[in-house]
């Protein structure tokens, strides 16, 4: 492809470029990743690490505002830049930044820059200081209408002098960090519909975990639209997280059994020990690491101190709470951020309501609680439960 009909993007690894030895490893992951999640969205796409970073080529016809922010939705992205690339030659360098102000000057007018150089390539006969004066006072001839201002510019150019290629630009687009998909083993996630769960999984995912789901509901007491609701935000979770699959589990006929032979204040942590109990069977089944949920200190009745001691000691599988200390507010805002906060507030029941006790229990004792669970055939109910799954996968894939 013709450098005139691509744009360039430069991409920067952040936490990805502190693994010593393995930093190969977690960059080709990067572009695997990468490659995976933009070709179902764009074609003819150029993918190559270079010196400690990527950079992809696009073909013109994509908005690269559009292409930059896919981008940046990747795990293990830390930023991205749309770049204009010329020779590393310095008359070369000049003419294409003067273009490249001239052109920027006509979308979006300003005052101010200031010019920043980097030059990785030390074979280069000015160094980085150099580079940015003669370049400088190069825009300042070519665009009379501008200012330098070190201290507060409007406008910061930057200037990347490689051995192949010299790289300019203004703009770096932040991406999410974190580490590639698939660098970190895999998690079950306990999914249900609210706020949190899906963003204990994006929470999980962005440090490399690949996701499974699994999903507990009342159906009939809970309703189709409800079971909608998760696959919905499961397909949004899938554009960070890859391709999931959600084991749906109808949990009425334990409910109804704690409900009808246990203490009405233990229903909801009995419950979820049944919950945390089947989803580890199908945790190795699926050959996951561990349990992910979406619970937090002392939101919820049964997520108390002793509520999740209680609930950690019906597996032997890890645990992983993500949100165990956020601030309601902070789980919130960055639901709204990832885009699935829209999705959970929706007004659909899940089975956490059927059966809710006017009065949990807070600070359940171990020994009381399996007292009541010894009233139930607890083996006969996962099975039946088991039973009853059903598995789809998100339709949207990253």
């Amino acid at each position: 492809m013709d450098a005139q009909n691509r744009n360039t993007f430069i991409v920067r690894c952040g936490e990805v470029a502190l693994k010593g030895q393995n930093k190969p490893f977690f960059e080709r992951l990067l572009v695997e990743r990468l490659r995976k999640s933009l070709s179902s969205k764009f074609e003819a796409l150029e993918i190559r690490r270079n010196e400690g970073l990527i950079f992809i080529k696009a073909p013109k016809d994509y908005d690269p505002d559009f292409v930059a922010m896919e981008i940046s939705r990747v795990f293990g992205v830390a930023s991205v830049s749309h770049a204009v690339e010329t020779e590393s030659e310095l008359e070369a360098i000049a003419m294409a930044a003067v273009a490249f102000m001239t052109n920027l000057l006509e979308k979006k007018p300003f005052q101010s820059f200031k010019v920043e150089a980097k030059r990785a390539n030390k074979d280069f006969p000015m160094e980085s200081p150099d580079i940015a004066r003669f370049i400088g006072g190069r825009v300042l001839i070519g665009c009379r209408e501008l200012r330098v201002d070190v201290h507060k510019p409007e406008c910061r150019l930057f200037i990347d002098v490689r051995r192949d290629r010299t790289y300019i630009y203004v703009d770096k687009t932040a991406g999410f960090g974190g580490l590639p998909l698939g660098t970190n083993g895999k998690g079950l996630i306990l999914l249900s519909g609210g706020i949190d769960s899906p963003v204990a999984a994006w929470m999980m995912a962005k440090r490399g975990m690949l996701i499974e789901a699994v999903h507990f509901h009342a159906y009939p007491y809970t309703s189709e639209r409800a079971r909608q609701k998760v696959m919905d935000l499961a397909d949004i979770l899938s554009e960070y997280c890859g391709k999931i699959r959600i084991h749906t589990i109808n949990l009425l006929e334990i409910q109804q059994q704690i409900a009808e032979k246990c203490p009405a204040d233990e229903m909801t942590i009995i419950t979820r020990r049944f919950m945390m109990k089947i989803a580890e069977i199908i945790a190795r089944e699926t050959k996951c690491d561990m349990l992910i949920t979406g619970e937090n200190l002392g939101q919820v009745a049964s997520q108390t101190a002793k509520g999740l001691v209680v609930t950690n000691q019906a597996v032997t599988m890890p645990v992983m709470r993500p949100l165990i200390a956020f601030d309601k507010v902070d789980i919130m805002d960055l639901a709204r951020r990832i885009g699935t906060f829209e999705t959970s507030i929706q007004p659909y029941e899940d089975c956490c309501t059927v059966f809710l006790p006017k009065h949990p229990v807070t600070k359940p004792e171990i020994d009381q609680i399996l007292r009541s669970e010894a009233r139930i055939d607890e083996i006969a109910l996962i099975n039946n439960a088991l039973k009853s799954r059903e598995i789809v996968t998100s339709q949207i894939l990253a």
